[in-house]
């Protein structure tokens, strides 16, 4: 669990990332969780988009992705989310105490 001024710092960096990952009219498939799993392993922190065709929900979708991946929600904002979850080998980002 994450505290409220380490979620504030992960907002800030997430401000200057581009999305990675792409949901489309097929909603969450395996390949997308699969996906959002090994870019967490590589940059902890990843920004994935909900495409027009899709009718999920930014913040139901994020939460769902982060419990089935054991990752952390830091933010939604309209049909995109931010993910982070602390690499097991040489992680990358540090977080304020």
């Amino acid at each position: 669990m994450i505290t409220g001024k380490q979620r504030s710092y992960l907002k800030k960096l997430a401000h200057e990332l581009d999305p990675l990952v792409f949901i489309g009219k097929n909603d969450l498939t395996e390949n997308i969780i699969r996906e959002i799993d090994s870019l967490l392993e590589l940059r902890e922190l990843v920004k994935v988009k909900i495409q027009e065709g899709s009718l999920l929900d930014a913040k139901e979708t994020a939460n769902q992705v982060a419990e089935m991946l054991d990752a952390e929600f830091v933010q939604a904002i309209g049909r995109r989310f931010v993910l982070y979850r602390r690499a097991k080998e040489d992680p990358q980002i540090v977080l304020p105490k």
